[in-house]
Order: structure tokens, then C-alpha cells, then sequence
């Protein structure tokens, strides 16, 4: 009776704690007071990450690193393109959209600020975008962006602590309900002291909670949260534009202030009546050259983005010829482990198109693959092709993961980009080469089962010999 009392006061002290969680969730339509973002902050922190990886990926060194390494890469040039300015035009098309979609997730966000010229971040963004007017001055210097890069990150992590705190707290609780549920009479001291202690680590739990609510971005206003992104946002931008070196004259301020990365990129026009410490990456690119902005900077921006007919985009297929080339590059590793059913298998992932070519290459081939110095050529000549395609192969899988359903709140964790895919790659050149990673591999794995086959034999009829040979 005692322990069905002292139940009943558990109860009750639970559903009195979610009533106080629930009442301490902002309300968001209250007039008259400026409310916490509450559980928005989750998605908030989510843009706040974005917007630090981006302003990461722009740094001098990781810009230094587009051009000497992606732009660079024996892949790209051979099936991609190797025109520097082109690939260039796609590496800042691909950044500048992926700001436009944190910009338009913060302008959803900025209906609820009180601030009119916050509500209005949409609108100023598309203006800032297309002439780099910037009315209420949100672009940044370096140092303060840099501060605000800091503050940012402070945010997100307390926000992260809570997201786990609530997570754990929310176990607990479920666990505390089946203590309370289960009626064993036999051990109810044992079960009394682990509803205590789980009550207890509940209590604390919720302390944490309590701190780090008021510490993260769930009592920050939806002005103070908004401010921050816009103002991030508009500063990015012009890190982009200062960089691709488009619409160099906006805004004057912004480049004064930059980390001096003059020594990378100097500008080639140093006497232009501009005082720009970081000079443009190229001279001219997509943006430029076509000086097309009347219908707008990210609509001139998606058509960059669109791939040519020719390429594997167009033909949507990429993701399928990346699948492709590693099952062949795993195959070509251990041809020796390849069955029958998994060359069948493989064949049955080639298109039509690959179908032809393979087929006009297997003619006139023999059955034979029996000279060991031939098989060592096609290993030499395989490896070096996958050399320059397994990469592209593999970011283009990386690139379509960050970018599924499942992880498209969270942060990319590489910098690769579309131009490091195969998604703009000639279709005939990366057909051609798949073409050739077949039939080498046609023979290398026709050789491995012939030498296979030998050596059974030859310890077939050693064995036989023995047997012959031994006394009766």
C-alpha cells in the first residue's frame, strides 16, 4: 500500500515536470514581448553550422586548395573540362546556391522577427544580390565577421548539448514509466531505489537543461537569431563575389578588412582606383563574361548549374556510372574472388550504350588468357585509369549522401563539389574508359581462372602419381 502511495506521487511529480517543460516552450504569436526561438533552435544552429562551413570553404587556404588540387585533378581535366575559368564558374555557382538555400530557410524563419527590416531579409538579400546594394549595412569586416564566426560557434555547440540533454532526459523518462508499470511485489525496495535514482539523474538532467536553455539559441528572440544569420549571410556573399571576382566594385568596404591573400591572388589590375587587399581568383569567369543579371544573380547562378546534353547529368546518369566503377574497381583488386554470378551481375548494370561498345571491343578476342605478361599490362594499364575515375567516382557518391533526405539538415563533412563528380563529365570519354575497365577486366579474370584451373589439374595429377606410386 505504502509503495502504491509513493507510486502515485511519482506519477503525478512526472506529469507536473512535462507540464513545466511544455509551459517553458516560447509562444511564438505573443504580442507585446520579444519570445525565445525555442524549439526552432534546433534548425537555426542547423544554419548557423552551414553558414560557418561555408565561410570555411572561402579561407585563402581552402581556396588555394580548389585550385591547386580539384581544378588540378587528372579527372577533371580529362573528363571533365580543362578550362580553368569554366570550372571555376561551377565552383562558385555550386557555393553561391548552397548560400541561396540557407537564405531562403533564414527568410521563412524572418516572418516572425519584429524588426521590419529583418522581415524584410528576402527582399534585401535579392537586391543586395543582383545590384550589391546593402541598405542597412549587414556586410561585415573581416574582424567583425570573424567575432561573429566565434559567437556563432558557441551557439551551435550549447545547442547541440541541449538537443543531447532533452534526448536523454526523454530516455530516462520512458524508462522510468516501465519502473512504474511493473507490479512485482517480491522486490519492491530494489525497484523503489532504481526509480529513486533514475528520478534523481532526471532532476539533474533537467538543471542542465534549464542552463543550457538559457545559454544556447532557445531563449535567444528571433531578431537576435535572424540578425546574426543575415548579417552572416550578406558577408559570405560578398567573400564569394570578392573572390570569383564578381561585381568586384560591391561592396568597397568588405575587402579592406579581409585576410590579405594578395600573396595567392594579386590582383591584376593593382592600380583600377580600388583599395582591394584580396584580389579576384581569376580575371573573368561565367559571371563577368556574360554580365547577364537582368534576370537576377541566382537565376543566372542555376543556369550555370544546368549540364550540358552531353555530360552524364544530363543523362542522369552519374550516380549509376559512379556505382559502377568501384563494384569494377573492388573486382579489379581481387579478380581472383569473382564468381560467375557476380560477372553476370555486372553485366546486367551496364547500359545499352556501354553494351555496344564492349561488344564491338570483344570481337576478334580470343577465349585464351593464358599469357602472364599481357595480364600484367592490363593490371598496369587498369590501375592507372582508375587512378584519375575512382576518385570522381567517389565524391560523387560522397556528394549525393551529404545531400539525401536523411542528411540534409546536417553539415556536409567534405568540401567536394559537383565539379569533382562525375555529374558534369563527358558521358563518351567516361563510357570509353569504363569501356576499357571492362575489357581488361574480361581478361585478367578469364586469366586468374585459367592459371586457377592449371594449377588444380597440375595437383590433380601430382596427387594421382603419388597414389600410383606409393607401395601396396
Amino acid at each position: 500500500m505504502a509503495l502504491e502511495t509513493w507510486l502515485t506521487k511519482v506519477k503525478s511529480a512526472i506529469s507536473t515536470g512535462f507540464d513545466a517543460v511544455r509551459s517553458a516552450a516560447p509562444a511564438a504569436g505573443r504580442p507585446g514581448r520579444k519570445s525565445g526561438v525555442g524549439v526552432l533552435a534546433f534548425e537555426i544552429a542547423g544554419l548557423m553550422s552551414k553558414l560557418l562551413h561555408l565561410w570555411q570553404s572561402l579561407s585563402d587556404r581552402n581556396i588555394v586548395r580548389l585550385k591547386n588540387e580539384a581544378l588540378g585533378t587528372e579527372g577533371v581535366r580529362k573528363i571533365v573540362s580543362n578550362d580553368e575559368a569554366f570550372l571555376l564558374g561551377l565552383a562558385c555557382a555550386e557555393i553561391t546556391e548552397n548560400l541561396r538555400l540557407v537564405a531562403k530557410s533564414v527568410s521563412r524563419i524572418s516572418k516572425r522577427c519584429e524588426d521590419s527590416s529583418l522581415r524584410s531579409f528576402e527582399r534585401l538579400f535579392d537586391e543586395f544580390a543582383n545590384t550589391g546594394r546593402d541598405a542597412h549595412n549587414w556586410v561585415l569586416s573581416w574582424k567583425e565577421m570573424e567575432m561573429k564566426i566565434k559567437r556563432m560557434d558557441r551557439l551551435v555547440t550549447s545547442t547541440a548539448c541541449l538537443h543531447r540533454e532533452m534526448d536523454e532526459v526523454t530516455a530516462m523518462e520512458n524508462s522510468l514509466r516501465k519502473h512504474l508499470n511493473i507490479s512485482d511485489h517480491e522486490s519492491q525496495t530494489k525497484q523503489q531505489q532504481k526509480i529513486m535514482d533514475l528520478q534523481q539523474k532526471i532532476v539533474w538532467h533537467r538543471q542542465e537543461i534549464k542552463y543550457l536553455r538559457e545559454k544556447s539559441l532557445w531563449s535567444r528572440s528571433f531578431d537576435t537569431a535572424t540578425s546574426l544569420l543575415a548579417k552572416s549571410i550578406f558577408t559570405v556573399l560578398s567573400r564569394i563575389k570578392l573572390v570569383f571576382g564578381i561585381n568586384h566594385n560591391y561592396p568597397p568596404s568588405l575587402p579592406r578588412s579581409l585576410s590579405a591573400s594578395a600573396t595567392v591572388y594579386p590582383s591584376e589590375h593593382p592600380n583600377n582606383g580600388c583599395n582591394f587587399v584580396s584580389g579576384p581568383l581569376v580575371k573573368s569567369c561565367k559571371y563577368t563574361e556574360t554580365k547577364d543579371f537582368d534576370n537576377g544573380f541566382f537565376k543566372t547562378n542555376s543556369k550555370i548549374l544546368q549540364p550540358p546534353e552531353s555530360t552524364l547529368g544530363a543523362a542522369a546518369l552519374a550516380l549509376h556510372y559512379a556505382n559502377l566503377i568501384i563494384v569494377m574497381e573492388k573486382m579489379i583488386r581481387s579478380p581472383q574472388l569473382v564468381g560467375v554470378d557476380a560477372r553476370d551481375d555486372l553485366y546486367s548494370m551496364l547500359p545499352s550504350s556501354i553494351r555496344s561498345y564492349l561488344r564491338a571491343r570483344l570481337k576478334g578476342v580470343g577465349f585464351s588468357a593464358s599469357d602472364p605478361g599481357l595480364a600484367g599490362e592490363w593490371r598496369e594499364a587498369l590501375g592507372k585509369i582508375l587512378a584519375w575515375l575512382s576518385p570522381l567516382a567517389h565524391n560523387m557518391i560522397k556528394w549525393q549522401s551529404e545531400r539525401s533526405f536523411e542528411q540534409q539538415n546536417l553539415v556536409p563533412k567534405t568540401n567536394v563539389l559537383l565539379l569533382q563528380t562525375l555529374y558534369f563529365a563527358n558521358k563518351e570519354k567516361t563510357e570509353a574508359a569504363i569501356t576499357e575497365l571492362l575489357v581488361g577486366l574480361n581478361y585478367i579474370w578469364r586469366f586468374e581462372r585459367e592459371m586457377n584451373a592449371k594449377a588444380l589439374f597440375e595437383c590433380a595429377n601430382n596427387c594421382g602419381f603419388l597414389n600410383l606410386q606409393a607401395p601396396s
